[in-house]
């Protein structure tokens, strides 16, 4: 399995994050990546809380055409880590969307556990606000390889991870969107640690840099990992943007 990391800087401009995606897919596709991933809230990032600000998406969006048409001329999986995908008959939930080298769209995972914190340094966050919990964890296959889904805060909760070492997989992907407080205590150790308990690899892209709009702003850490299932870091992207 070749795969490959996408490290964000993501804005509140869908256009621009698209086109940060297309260009990544081109450049990684060259590499002949089997899988290219990307972080939480990678093609649309807004900080501030009003709810009726908030942008949230379907599959019949013009954009994800041109990415599956990306998907199918370099034969290659997309994982797009999270967006806030509209729902029929509840509030959005922040899901995992998987594009296949043949062009086809789904929604993958439902983050389970909502980042509801107050962190020293941040603003107070509030994802139950917006969003639905997801329900169930999820196991895909890609070219022969079991890969277990998650998100960002999901990493904090060992009893997730447990269960996807007894299904098992060989993969576990954390895309996130991490604070830098909490980056810096808790992100190398909890990934090495889920790797280890899970005996699988762990491939977790992440949001790098300051996210800006109006008066509001957020840093994110970096650091997009991939870990081995012995603990060691193969790559450590660093805090230094995308």
């Amino acid at each position: 399995m070749r795969v490959g990391v996408v490290q964000s800087q993501s804005t509140e401009n869908i256009e621009h994050n698209v086109a940060s995606a297309l260009a990544s897919i081109e450049r990684l596709g060259s590499q002949k990546c089997d899988l290219i991933v990307w972080p939480e809230n990678a093609l649309y990032f807004r900080i501030d809380s009003p709810r009726e600000k908030m942008r949230t998406f379907d599959l019949r969006e013009n954009f994800w055409a041109d990415l599956a048409q990306a998907a199918q001329k370099n034969s290659v999986h997309l994982l797009i880590g999270s967006v806030p995908l509209r729902q029929k008959n509840s509030r959005p939930t922040n899901s995992t969307i998987w594009i296949k080298p043949d062009g086809s769209i789904t929604a993958a995972y439902d983050k389970m556990h909502l980042f509801d914190v107050d962190v020293v340094g941040a603003p107070p966050v509030r994802e139950s606000d917006f969003f639905a919990h997801g329900m169930a964890p999820k196991v895909i296959e890609i070219n022969g390889w079991r890969l277990g889904l998650s998100i960002c805060y999901d990493m904090r909760f060992a009893e997730l991870y447990q269960h996807y070492a007894r299904t098992p997989v060989d993969l576990i992907l954390v895309p996130s969107a991490f604070l830098v407080p909490t980056g810096q205590a808790h992100w190398h150790v909890l990934l090495r640690a889920r790797a280890i308990e899970s005996q699988c690899y762990v491939v977790a892209p992440a949001q790098c840099g300051p996210h800006k709009n109006g008066p509001h702003e957020r840093q994110t850490f970096g650091h997009s990992l991939v870990v081995d299932p012995w603990g060691e870091v193969m790559l450590d992207l660093g805090q230094n943007g995308p």
